[in-house]
């Protein structure tokens, strides 16, 4: 089989070709085309880790299994390593055979910024020009490089609870670092909430008329980032359904109290690639992206590396 390590999947798995990858994959699960069952996730006790299983299929000419196995450090980013770490294996679909074994890390930063960008593009403003981001780990760093691919931002502000975090990260890519959450997410056009946070880092009055926002972090399994006015006042999408009535703590905590009813969620975001569910209504309605992180995204991110890595002699080939 052929082992991927972190550098050579990341050199393998440019963003504009995940993103592509990512549509077409979206596209796939919303014509019933692959099969993703809800991720299990082992959490022992009050262990504020966890290690999770995703596992996916595609059947067809060239089917394929994949399995995500990822374990979640949510205090890791304090330690300079990815709050995310595990691998990626995809075996073949007529045989069983393992025919790659690769990096998860790396495959989980391209491949969630690569579905924002899909969601951006598809929901946000036309005219989106401010970039608003809460957060400066490894997420805010990928949606910093995804999403100027489908909007042109004049302006980008970073918050992140450690100062110095938010300042390097501006200082690379030429952004702004603000003292508070809400002085990124005032006036922003586009917003992304990337954080481990277990409570709500982002309030619906500072949000303008017209803002995207891509909901892409939490802690899992009960991912809450947003407040309930938030999701109530917007027209809200998610990458699957089932995902987030099971995972999705904020959207969970705003139907428990009765602020949305059960049908809140507009659509998925490959119903809107295929056209068979509205996007955007209006200028100045807000658009939500809850994105959960589905098996079948890692199924065509690490597919879609193993192609290039044959193509280009990368990795190393192992008995197994």
């Amino acid at each position: 089989m052929l082992v991927l390590n972190q550098e050579e999947v990341e050199r393998l798995l440019d963003m504009e070709g995940c993103i592509a990858a990512m549509e077409d994959v979206l596209a796939a699960l919303a014509r019933g085309e692959v099969h993703v069952p809800l991720r299990f996730v082992m959490r022992p006790g009050d262990e504020p880790s966890l290690l999770g299983l995703m596992p996916a299929h595609r059947a067809g000419d060239t089917p394929l299994y994949s399995l995500k196995t990822v374990a979640v450090f949510p205090d890791n980013p304090q330690r300079g390593l990815d709050a995310h770490q595990g691998t990626v294996t995809l075996f073949d679909g007529e045989t069983g055979v393992v025919r790659v074994l690769m990096n998860a890390s790396a495959i989980t930063a391209i491949r969630t910024a690569a579905v924002s960008a899909v969601a951006t593009r598809l929901l946000a403003r036309e005219d989106a020009r401010v970039l608003g981001i809460l957060g400066a780990g490894v997420q805010a760093r990928s949606h910093l490089e995804a999403l100027p691919l489908v909007r042109n931002f004049d302006t980008v502000r970073i918050f992140s609870r450690t100062l110095e975090h938010a300042q390097a990260l501006a200082a690379q890519v030429g952004a702004e670092a603000v003292d508070t959450a809400e002085e990124a997410v005032r006036d922003a056009d586009v917003v992304v909430t990337a954080t481990s946070s277990a409570e709500p880092v982002l309030a619906r009055e500072w949000l303008k008329p017209g803002a995207h926002v891509n909901a892409v972090g939490g802690r899992p399994p009960q991912m809450t980032e947003l407040d309930t006015a938030t999701i109530a006042d917007s027209a809200f999408y998610v990458d699957r359904r089932e995902s987030a009535e099971a995972e999705a703590g904020d959207y969970r905590a705003a139907v428990e109290s009765g602020a949305i009813g059960p049908d809140h969620i507009r659509a998925e975001l490959g119903e809107l690639v295929i056209g068979v569910k509205p996007g955007r209504s209006s200028e100045e309605e807000i658009t939500v992206f809850r994105s959960l992180g589905l098996a079948v995204e890692d199924l065509a991110a690490a597919e879609y590396v193993l192609r290039r890595a044959r193509a280009t002699g990368v990795g190393t080939e192992v008995s197994f």
